[in-house]
């Protein structure tokens, strides 16, 4: 996918360059134009070197006869070469010259002979944001089709607490790709993923838990989402920003997990078992803090319940994907899962491997499915990963349809 970034001159602009980080990370093309307001919070260096291409900054910044006539239809050429227009910051300056069909320069000028799908995330003071001139600015844009992201609410630069910062850059970027995203392979599906860790209470202040991000089970989220499904995610306590267009179920146990997971079954087309679920829970729980002693303290733990054999004996006609975290055997223990879980498919990866284990931004996984087929996915970023996964999982999908 091709984006233009448009950088609008607000004291967010600064979070831009992590946007455009977070846009080619999903595998965008980016292309950043600055106003002359935005050069004054951010330079337009920091994005040519993340890029690695011009940054436009200028209607008519060239300086010899034949790069004037160039730069002349510079905002054509830009217009025609990409699919999405994306504004972050939106300043409100910007919305009204936008919404009033105002071209003083290049990124006004473009928005003008923009055909594609254009994307606005406002950010500014919160009065700013409330006044009637303003919200009419923000009507008079969505009615003509644009999509607009509104601000989250909090603290802002200027000292005041409301509406008007710009959405974290990551979910601003999801949302690009739901948007934006050439193909819509997987509407009318209904995608329940489970993601993240569990955490089973010791005492008031302690828990077991495990090392899952819940990078890989978001990433699965996102795209499924980018790709048209309707996207459910039970997700257990991570530190990530919510996809766009996902609902989100947030869960602590793994009782809780087993129950979102179990409510969202019959509505289901596709389950993704992503979370790493604790295989213990704490049998009796102190309702007090433990103190420290020298003495030893032993736990009694009993086995939480097993949600995706579970599912795997009542799922019907849905597709069930499940996950195995190994050490070693990686196939022979994806087959033996797959199996007696009565999945579909089963993602393998090993742990242990540097750079692709828990935590981490990429991933290197096996795929092993019912057909007896196991594909290697090679060491690329778990976004990547997920419409692999993905692609697989329509194939299983269409297949199943045609069986019935």
């Amino acid at each position: 996918m091709n984006v233009i970034l448009g950088v609008g001159g607000g004291i967010a602009a600064y979070k831009a360059a992590e946007l455009a980080r977070a846009l080619m990370e999903r595998g965008a093309r980016v292309q950043v134009a600055l106003t002359a307001a935005a050069e004054e919070f951010i330079r337009p260096l920091t994005f040519a070197a993340l890029t690695n291409r011009k940054v436009i900054t200028d209607l008519f910044a060239a300086k010899s006869a034949e790069e004037t006539l160039a730069s002349s239809v510079e905002h054509i050429r830009v217009a025609q070469e990409n699919e999405v227009l994306l504004v972050a910051p939106a300043t409100a300056d910007l919305l009204a010259k936008f919404a009033h069909g105002l071209a003083p320069d290049f990124l006004t000028t473009l928005y003008l002979a923009f055909t594609g799908k254009v994307i606005l995330a406002p950010a500014m003071n919160t009065n700013m944001w409330n006044h009637p001139a303003t919200r009419d600015n923000v009507g008079t844009l969505a009615a003509r089709g644009n999509y607009i992201l509104p601000p989250d609410e909090g603290l802002l630069a200027c000292g005041t607490t409301g509406a008007g910062r710009l959405p974290d850059p990551a979910r601003i970027a999801d949302a690009v790709m739901m948007i934006g995203h050439p193909r819509k392979d997987l509407e009318g599906e209904v995608v329940v993923v489970s993601a993240g860790p569990t955490q089973e209470a010791i005492d008031p202040v302690r828990f077991i838990s495990n090392r899952s991000s819940g990078k890989m089970g978001y990433a699965l989220a996102a795209k499924a989402a980018a790709r048209g499904a309707r996207v459910m995610l039970v997700s257990g306590p991570v530190n990530l920003p919510e996809p766009y267009g996902v609902e989100v179920v947030p869960v602590r146990s793994a009782a809780e997990m087993r129950d979102a997971v179990m409510s969202h079954l019959e509505e289901a087309t596709i389950i993704i078992k992503s979370a790493a679920v604790a295989d213990y829970y704490v049998a009796k729980p102190s309702s007090q803090k433990i103190k420290k002693t020298a003495a030893r303290m032993s736990i009694e733990l009993d086995p939480t319940a097993d949600i995706l054999a579970e599912v795997g004996r009542k799922k019907g006609d849905r597709l069930l994907i499940g996950f195995a975290a190994e050490t070693q055997n990686l196939v022979q223990e994806g087959r033996r899962k797959m199996e007696t879980k009565n999945c579909d498919m089963v993602v393998a990866n090993l742990v242990t491997r540097e750079g692709t284990g828990f935590e981490s931004d990429e991933n290197e996984v096996t795929l092993v499915l019912r057909t007896g087929e196991s594909i290697q996915v090679p060491r690329m970023s778990k976004l990547e990963v997920a419409d692999k996964i993905l692609d697989q999982a329509l194939k299983l999908r269409l297949a199943l349809y045609s069986r019935t």
